[in-house]
């Protein structure tokens, strides 16, 4: 068979190893319902497709049942529920094969405590034998508390627990392990609760139940004991997620050991890395990453909030791409609609509260709840410090608490990177200390509190603070280090994951990385983020959906009309409302109406996309995630029957009515151009913006996929490559769905055959003028391509992409008239439409005829 051409961009790095550059990736979540070698079965398709490098989620080995793959078990073996390391060794042959690569998903920061423990055999050797274990130093623990590691997963107090009898003594059977480090099977004597098996101490089986639990390593524990008194580091507040010290460089080199080897062998080139926010030392980490893989293409998922930047001494290629995704959204919206979209918002909920209130308030429910023993093991650490330190001494623990709660909800941000034995960088500083006025003036006039807290600054950044010489102590580094790790999950809970879903506003922008109070992006902002880029991160990630993405892109595209016409959406509103009246009972509440209403906008039968609307199983399982996460009215650990299956009621209803499946067909037909502008415009952008874009699975052609889990549903390859050949047959496109697959092939081919004018910083971004806010152009180039037409700083463009925005008001303006775009001089093929065009002044009426949006490449001169 043929191979593709070549997916790898030039080396962005000069060693003894070249680091290979992906000209794209495409993503694929591996699990038990789709192997690596139902991936390999893909690749074919992939490559027809343009994709440069295969992107798989977690392949090491996960909990049992996982279909994420976050919830690593075992790092020496691949994951045995998609075909093990045989498995995936044939996945990257048939990646190679068509001339692409393997990029892979590394959790560092985390392993999963599976339902039995054994699974996880480095966790269950630290609860048999404590700190004679070998894996003792493994594991985040606060040694500091007695009773040993807790075990939360019991139903009811322990008292009932052991008097109802459901405690017993049993015997297991732990399965052998294969592999490069195999261990034979036994059985061995446990603790049992229902599914829930722990092990028993050595010299202590003769004892009886009582006064043998009460000599284990670990504590079995009510569930609701977890958030007071859990005395393990966990990913955010999920308590089956135990954090791992990969800061210890012999946990480092035994948790990537078996990835590196395969890196060495050529069957991995890269790799991203989940939640490095959560480490000890995220840049110490990327540093030891970089060694031992020989400077590997490496990308982090890393949340940068507004402006923030990524520290230029990170050694990766950059992040995973949520900051270009709301800025390119952000430029199919109408900021103007924010207004109006405020007024229902307010009209419909009665909540006069900015957005900040919101956030403050679901900040501080936050901290006060799930994340509270994360709160205390901080006053603890902060309390010893100062009991200590005579000159410290007077430091209440109330006001030690006070003043760490007000700094912890002030930080607008995931974390500083500021580590122990470090000068404090000057902008990291800088992020506490901002944090710290904003501080103050939740603490008011208390001069006692505000004095804790000047302390708690100093000690967040290193800096000496009460009697001298005692920068250094245990309990001080231990301090910085704890802060910035609970600062992320305080940051991320309160607004992803619980004020994101209490203001529905516009729940487009509510989105991971975005802010729920910005609509609307300028032309000139993307430039200026381009530019940055080209001069940063040039060969960073970019992407539109991902695993975590609340709503796939397409569900975002096609909410856009709503800022372009609020009034007009307030009166749909009004009209589903009378519609489902009989359907809406007193319990449901506005927020979660708007929510539902916008879901079922972006979710509805859209024409030619070939994706059929929601089903009531999806949204039933969307809503309740929603209400849970909300936090408001229900939760996960105490569900509100009545109040959900009023809403869910509500949404069925909505979903069988005709007269609903009318509104919204008539305001999707209303705004179907829009809706195609907003889709096709969105991922041209994002394909030919400078980074390495990223394909979310299915996401090449139309998807209203919603959160996880339903963002994991099975995706019809198959389907989708005869598509394709249809369309490379010569057949046009029958509807969106297939332009944006046409769109994406032939973006990405164009970065599989010319990487010059993507990769590093020698690939040009420039802004192409246009004579209407309605467009964006910009080209690409090297600077190795220069001649008599080279434009600003001496590069010449080479491919140039043109967008339709705001398509709603260019239309109530009569369309683009004589408005145009200035393309350089030469001739110029659109990929998409097959026409040709002269450089100079061209009217984008000529130019967007057929499509909202054009791929211009130049034509070789004769």
């Amino acid at each position: 068979m043929a191979t593709s051409p070549a997916s790898t961009a030039p080396s962005a790095r000069t060693g003894s190893q070249e680091q290979v550059v992906p000209t794209s990736t495409y993503r694929l979540q591996l699990h038990a319902g789709f192997t690596a070698d139902d991936a390999a079965a893909a690749v074919p398709y992939l490559a027809k497709l343009g994709a440069g490098h295969i992107f798989c989620s977690p392949v090491l080995q996960a909990a049992p049942g996982s279909t994420h793959g976050y919830d690593v078990v075992d790092h020496t073996l691949i994951s045995a529920d998609i075909g093990g390391e045989a498995a995936l060794r044939r996945l990257a042959d048939a990646a190679h094969a068509h001339g692409m690569g393997l990029i892979v998903d590394v959790v560092p920061n985390h392993m999963a405590i599976p339902t039995p423990i054994w699974h996880n055999r480095a966790l269950w050797s630290v609860l048999e034998d404590g700190p004679e274990s070998p894996y003792a130093d493994w594991f985040d623990l606060d040694t500091s508390r007695e009773r040993g590691i807790l075990v939360p997963v019991l139903g009811r107090p322990i008292g009932e627990v052991l008097a109802a009898g459901d405690i017993t003594l049993d015997e297991v059977e732990i399965p052998a392990r294969e592999g490069e480090h195999p261990i034979p099977a036994r059985t061995q004597k446990v603790v049992r609760y229902f599914d829930h098996v722990l092990p028993i101490a050595a010299g202590t089986e003769h004892l009886g139940l009582v006064d043998l639990l009460d000599r284990q390593w670990w504590r079995l524990a009510y569930w609701k004991v977890a958030d007071d008194e859990l005395n393990y580091r966990r990913f955010f507040d999920v308590d089956t997620l135990a954090a791992v010290r990969v800061e210890d460089p012999e946990v480092f080199a035994a948790t990537h050991e078996l990835l590196l080897r395969l890196q060495a062998d050529g069957v991995i080139d890269g790799y991203r890395i989940d939640h490095p926010d959560g480490l000890a030392d995220p840049r110490g980490y990327l540093r030891d990453l970089d060694a031992a893989s020989g400077g590997a293409w490496t990308v982090v998922e890393k949340i940068l909030e507004g402006e923030e930047e990524l520290p230029g001494d990170f050694p990766c290629a950059g992040t995973t791409g949520y900051d270009a995704l709301w800025r390119i959204g952000g430029l199919f919206q109408d900021a103007r609609g924010a207004l109006g979209l405020t007024h229902l918002w307010q009209q419909t909920t009665g909540d006069l509260r900015p957005f900040e209130e919101i956030a403050a308030d679901a900040t501080a429910e936050i901290i006060s709840t799930s994340l509270w023993t994360e709160t205390e093991r901080l006053t603890n650490i902060l309390h010893r410090i100062c009991a200590e330190d005579i000159r410290l001494r007077d430091a209440t623990r109330r006001n030690i608490q006070r003043a760490i709660v007000a700094l912890l909800s002030s930080m607008d941000r995931y974390r500083a990177y500021i580590v122990p034995g470090e000068k404090a960088p000057g902008d990291q500083k800088a992020v506490i200390e901002h944090a710290a006025e904003r501080a103050r003036r939740m603490l008011g006039a208390d001069e006692d509190a505000l004095a804790t807290l000047t302390t708690i600054v100093a000690l967040a950044c290193g800096e000496e603070v009460g009697s001298a010489g005692r920068t250094n102590t245990a309990d001080r580094a231990e301090f910085m280090v704890r802060f910035a790790q609970t600062c992320g999950p305080v940051h991320a809970k309160a607004l992803e994951d619980t004020a994101f879903y209490r203001f529905n506003r516009f729940i487009a922008v509510n989105e991971v990385g975005a802010n729920p109070d910005l609509i609307g992006v300028e032309p000139d902002d993307l430039h200026e983020h381009c530019h940055r880029m080209v001069r940063t991160f040039p060969d960073a990630m970019t992407t539109l959906s991902t695993h975590d993405t609340k709503r796939s892109e397409d569900v975002r595209a096609r909410l856009v009309p709503l800022t372009e016409a609020p009034e007009e959406w307030s009166a749909v509103v009004e009209e589903l409302r009378a519609a489902t009246i009989e359907h809406r009972g007193v319990l449901v509440d506005g927020a979660m109406e708007l929510l539902l209403w916008q879901i079922l906008a972006g979710t509805w039968d859209l024409p030619g996309a070939q994706s059929p609307r929601i089903t009531a199983e999806r949204l039933d399982g969307y809503l309740t995630k929603a209400m849970r996460e909300a936090k408001a009215h229900t939760t996960w650990t105490d569900p509100v029957e009545e109040y959900e299956e009023a809403v869910l009621g509500l949404g069925r209803a909505a979903l069988e009515s005709g007269e609903v499946a009318r509104i919204l067909g008539a305001w999707t037909k209303r705004t179907l151009a829009a809706q195609r502008a907003a889709i096709l415009g969105q991922k041209l952008i994002q394909l030919t913006i400078p980074g390495v874009p990223d394909v979310y699975q299915g996401n090449e052609t139309t998807d209203f996929s919603l959160v996880d889990p339903d963002n994991r549903r099975a995706v019809d390859h198959a389907a989708h490559e005869k598509q394709l050949d249809r369309l490379l047959a010569g057949a046009k496109p029958d509807g969106i769905g297939e332009e944006k697959l046409w769109l994406t092939h032939h973006a990405l081919t164009l970065r599989r055959e010319r990487p010059e004018l993507f990769s590093g910083r020698e690939a040009a971004y420039l802004p192409v003028a246009t004579t209407t806010g309605h467009a964006v152009a910009f080209g690409r180039g090297t600077s190795r391509a220069l001649d008599a037409t080279a434009g600003e700083s001496g590069t010449q463009a080479e491919l140039i992409t043109v967008a339709t925005r705001l398509l709603l008001g260019l239309n109530q303006r009569g369309g683009w008239s004589e408005a145009a775009v200035v393309l350089p001089d030469g001739s110029w093929r659109d990929q998409l439409s097959g026409r040709t065009f002269e450089g100079g002044l061209v009217r984008l009426a000529d130019l967007l005829e057929t499509w909202p949006v054009a791929l211009l490449v130049r034509e070789a001169s004769a």
